[in-house]
C-alpha cells in the first residue's frame, strides 16, 4: 500500500539490532533499550524487564489481516491528540516506522539527545498531520541512511520482499493504542496504564496470532526504561 516508490530492506526483528539504531540516532543509551518477550503466557511476559513504555509486534501479512484491515478503514474513529501517529508511504520501512511511533509517544518518558537526529525529527513534525510526517520521512536523506545500515546489520540476509509488518502498541491517556503506518488512524484496544501496558498489548498479540494458527512468523519486542 506505500504510495511512494520508494523502498527501503526491512527491519530484523532484533533487539540487538534496533538498540544500535535507536542509540545512533539520539535515545540515550542509559534512558532504553529493546528486548525479545520470549512468550505471552504469565511466567514469561514477568522476565520482561520494567516498565515497558512500548511493544512492538511483527507479524505476517494475510487474506485475513487485509480483510480486517479495510474493514477498520471503513469505520473512522476519533483518537486524543496526544497520540503521535503516522502513516506509512515508504514499502517496508515498518519497523522504524514502529520505533519512531514509540519514541514519539515517549517525549515525556525518555530525553533524546540534544540535536540529535531523533530530536530533530520530532520537533519538526511535532505539528503535523498523518501523512505529512510520512513524507518528511520519505524526504529524510539521513534517516534512509541509518535505516539501511540497521538492516543489513542482522543475522538474516536483507531482502525487500518482506510479507511480514511491525506494528507498535502504547498507552496514551490511559488508554491502548495500535500504531500501524498501514492504517489510516491509531486503533484503540480499551483502557490501559503505564504498568499494564505489556499484558493489556499481549492480550491483543494473542488474539491476532489465533486468527493465524498455521503461522510461526511472529515477534514480539519491548522497550523499556532503564532505572536511573
Amino acid at each position: 500500500m506505500a504510495s511512494s516508490a520508494k523502498r527501503w530492506l526491512p527491519l530484523e526483528a532484533n533487539p540487538e539490532v534496533m538498540n544500535q539504531f535507536l542509540w545512533g540516532l539520539g535515545l540515550g543509551e542509559d534512558e532504553a533499550e529493546c528486548c525479545d518477550v520470549y512468550g505471552l503466557d504469565e511466567e514469561l511476559l514477568q522476565m520482561v524487564p520494567n516498565p515497558v513504555l512500548a511493544v512492538l509486534f511483527l507479524y505476517p501479512i494475510t487474506t485475513q489481516s487485509e480483510e480486517e484491515r479495510l474493514q477498520q478503514e471503513k469505520e473512522k474513529k476519533e483518537y486524543s491528540n496526544r497520540v503521535y501517529f503516522m502513516k506509512q508511504t515508504v514499502g517496508n520501512a515498518c519497523g522504524t516506522i514502529g520505533l519512531l511511533h514509540a519514541l514519539g509517544n515517549l517525549t515525556s518518558e525518555v530525553k533524546l539527545v540534544e540535536g540529535s537526529f531523533f530530536n530533530n525529527f520530532f520537533k519538526s513534525t511535532a505539528s503535523m498531520d498523518p501523512l505529512q510526517r510520512a513524507k518528511f520521512l520519505e524526504n529524510d536523506r539521513e534517516m534512509e541512511v541509518a535505516h539501511s545500515v540497521a538492516a543489513t546489520a542482522g543475522d538474516t540476509e536483507a531482502s525487500d520482499n518482506a510479507d511480514a509488518h511491525f506494528i507498535c502498541f502504547v498507552c496514551v491517556d490511559d488508554e491502548l493504542y495500535e500504531l500501524d503506518g498501514r492504517k489510516s488512524w491509531p486503533i484503540s484496544h480499551g483502557p490501559c496504564s503505564p504498568s499494564t501496558l505489556l499484558r493489556d498489548a499481549a492480550k491483543v498479540i494473542q488474539s491476532m496470532i489465533q486468527k493465524n494458527p498455521e503461522s510461526f512468523n511472529f515477534n514480539v519486542i519491548a522497550l523499556y526504561k532503564k532505572s536511573g
